[in-house]
């Protein structure tokens, strides 16, 4: 697959938080193909030119098949706790890129819709370095997509650790947070959510419908 030049170093690393189990959809969503074309390529395709470098957090890396400068890189806490061991592993590996970025912006493998300007949206919102940026639809939050600043890496390694729930929110409400919101998508089908995202068979059928009505939108 190919991907755009890198824009500036100035904008965030991005992520793609694809290290869960799939266990509903019954395989690795990643390799899951829509309209063709593998999910994690129609993921990296939107989130590539936001950022500046890609890496893709996965505990296995079969059949991926990613440019060169596509990292991937595992959970570095075992034992599959959820996407904040995607988010840290993110931010170690960022950490060791010059020059180093302040934050890293995440998305998860299963949402080929989100918007094109979501990562410009997200800095825009921020006052202070400490916050994290989140996005919002509708009054609903979407805590995996995000801007994170680097410097919680430590803080969440030992959240990670200790806390019995590991719930996104859990952490996200214990640090100042720039909040988001982004318009839904008004289509001949009705308004459409773009950060709704591909759980089961059933939600690749819905996809594989609405992707006509959302392809190139920047919203």
């Amino acid at each position: 697959m190919s991907v755009a030049a890198r824009p500036p170093a100035n904008l965030p690393r991005g992520v793609v938080l694809a290290g869960g189990l799939s266990s509903r959809m019954g395989e690795d969503k990643a390799t899951v193909m829509l309209r063709g074309k593998p999910l994690i390529h129609q993921v990296i395709e939107r989130l590539a030119p936001q950022t500046a470098g890609l890496s893709v957090n996965s505990n296995t890396s079969t059949g991926l098949s990613l440019a060169p400068t596509i990292a991937v890189i595992g959970d570095t806490v075992p034992g599959y706790v959820g996407p904040m061991a995607g988010v840290l592993s993110g931010m170690r590996h960022a950490a060791r890129h010059l020059p180093a970025a302040s934050h890293i912006a995440t998305v998860p493998i299963d949402t080929p819709f989100f918007p094109l300007n979501l990562v410009a949206r997200l800095q825009a919102a921020l006052t202070e370095p400490s916050q994290i940026a989140v996005a919002y639809s509708a009054g609903v939050m979407h805590p995996v997509f995000a801007l994170w600043p680097v410097a919680l890496a430590d803080e969440l390694e030992r959240w990670l650790l200790t806390d019995d729930k590991r719930r996104v929110r859990g952490f996200i409400e214990h640090h100042p947070v720039a909040r988001v919101e982004f318009p839904m998508l008004e289509t001949v089908e009705g308004p459409i959510d773009l950060f709704f995202n591909i759980n089961t068979p059933a939600d690749l059928e819905t996809a594989e419908r609405w992707l006509p009505l959302v392809e190139g939108i920047a919203r």
